[in-house]
């Protein structure tokens, strides 16, 4: 499977994720990355990355719903669920409030703002759980392999550093020490980035001699056409993607963001002849690649076409309070992301 067919399935299961605020949704996006995860991720470290991430979403929403009971909600409500002791603010900060009343039509609009982004992120969290790292560095476009390398490597000394906490921590409970509190985490903490150091050196080492880092000398007037070309796609995609979410950009949104892209890849096919590099045995993108990716994009197509048809199904009402329903081809769309849990053959260890 081509690493880079799993980082699409994820980013367009993210997608639909911001297109909707319904709990019962997010929760099925969130079922379905987790079910696919659990049957295909293999038992190298980076595939542990996904717990991580599930743990970040959680201390996302609770933070999301502390920031909402402390500093309050621009959402009017009507049911009261506490009253907290108001701090009285300057002037200047009119707009802000410390405590005051606590309306369960706030907490419930906090909740489902912090689940949206929770379920982001874990839908990050099962990109990086399922694509080897090294394997997508080999897929990607020379003129970005450098910004490749550097991100690899970021990806693959997290693992390790959790692997380093678990590991010290472990040793000093045997020992009867303390392992938590601020001076278990000083005891941790220094042997942990002392060893991340030392790791960090003889990678650079290895690297150097290895020849990482060198480019070919190409002519002046290939690097600036590059640099047009790269920057005018960017600014194209931006501005398509700009036109696109307005009602006044429909006409030139999507003709814009083609020619943008089309222009970015043109300057990153340029960009790749300042790599020295050859590819040995590059992951081919098969038609088991095309079915993972198109069950994604079909998610993430499908939802925001029924955002703007059927947009009460997607987005329940906070003010007056409304319980979420499961439309039926909604919840259907979803579950077309679970198709890789049975086309894709499973790791084994």
């Amino acid at each position: 499977m081509h690493p880079g067919a799993w980082w699409v399935w994820a980013i367009s299961l993210g997608t639909a994720a911001t297109r909707t605020t319904n709990p019962l949704l997010l929760g099925l996006l969130i079922a379905v990355s987790a079910y696919v995860v659990a049957t295909h991720r293999s038992p190298a470290p980076w595939a542990r990355s996904y717990s991580a991430f599930a743990k970040l979403a959680f201390a996302v929403l609770l933070i999301r719903l502390v920031f909402a009971v402390a500093l309050g909600s621009p959402i009017p409500g009507t049911h009261v669920l506490l009253t907290l002791p108001e701090i009285p603010l300057p002037h200047w900060a009119q707009g802000i409030r410390l405590g005051g009343e606590v309306t369960a039509e706030a907490l419930v609009f906090a909740a489902y703002d912090g689940l949206k982004l929770a379920t982001l992120l874990i839908c990050v969290g099962a990109a990086n759980a399922l694509a080897s790292p090294s394997r997508l560095l080999k897929s990607l476009p020379g003129a970005l392999y450098e910004t490749g390398v550097a991100v690899v490597v970021a990806l693959t000394f997290a693992p390790h550093l959790i692997a380093d906490v678990q590991r010290l921590r472990a040793a000093r409970r045997l020992r009867g020490r303390p392992d938590r509190g601020v001076r278990g985490l000083l005891q941790v903490g220094l042997p942990v980035l002392e060893g991340a150091l030392e790791r960090s050196v003889a990678l650079a080492a290895a690297m150097e001699a290895r020849g990482y880092g060198r480019s070919a000398d190409v002519p002046a007037r290939v690097r600036r056409t590059t640099s047009a070309l790269t920057l005018g796609g960017l600014l194209g995609v931006c501005a398509g993607t700009y036109g696109l979410l307005t009602a006044e950009g429909g006409s030139y949104g999507a003709p814009l963001l083609l020619a943008g892209i089309a222009a970015a890849l043109a300057g990153l096919r340029l960009g790749g002849r300042r790599s020295l590099r050859t590819r040995y045995r590059p992951d081919p993108w098969g038609p088991r690649a095309w079915l993972v990716t198109g069950s994604g994009v079909a998610v993430a197509a499908l939802l925001t076409l029924a955002s703007s048809r059927a947009p009460e199904a997607l987005h329940p009402g906070v003010v007056p309070l409304t319980a979420p329903t499961l439309s039926l081809w909604p919840a259907a769309s979803v579950l077309l992301a679970l198709l890789p849990a049975f086309v894709v053959p499973r790791e084994h260890s």
